[in-house]
C-alpha cells in the first residue's frame, strides 16, 4: 500500500508541485548564502593603512607625525598615506612617532 496517487495525471501534478517547490528551497537557500555572505564582509574591518600621517590640531590640519599603520598613538586625527608620501614626509621634517618607529620600518634608520 502507498501513501501516492495511482493514476499517471495525479501523479504527474504531485511531481510538478514537487518540483516548483524544490525550486523556491533551492532559490531561498542560495539568497540566504549571498546575506550571510554579505553579513560576514560587513563585518570585517577595512585593511589598516601601512602608514598614517597624523595631523595638527586646527583649521589647516599640517602633519605632524609619522606612524606605521596601526599604531595606537596616531589618534583620530590621521590618514592614511602610501609609502612614498610617508618617506616624503620624514625628509620634509615630519616627526617620526617614537613609538612604532616608521623611519626604521622605512629604512631611513637602522
Amino acid at each position: 500500500m502507498t501513501d501516492l496517487p495511482s493514476d499517471l495525471t495525479r501523479l504527474q501534478t504531485l511531481e510538478t508541485w514537487l518540483q516548483i517547490s524544490l525550486d523556491r528551497v533551492r532559490r531561498q537557500i542560495a539568497a540566504t548564502e549571498r546575506e550571510a555572505t554579505a553579513q560576514r564582509h560587513a563585518a570585517m574591518p577595512p585593511p589598516r593603512p601601512e602608514w598614517e600621517v597624523q595631523l595638527g590640531i586646527g583649521r589647516d590640519g599640517h602633519p605632524i607625525a609619522l606612524h606605521v599603520g596601526g599604531c595606537r598613538a596616531a589618534g583620530r586625527r590621521s590618514r592614511p598615506v602610501d609609502r612614498d608620501q610617508a618617506l616624503r614626509a620624514l625628509v620634509e621634517g615630519v616627526e617620526a612617532c617614537m613609538l612604532c618607529r616608521p623611519d626604521t620600518e622605512l629604512g631611513l634608520l637602522d
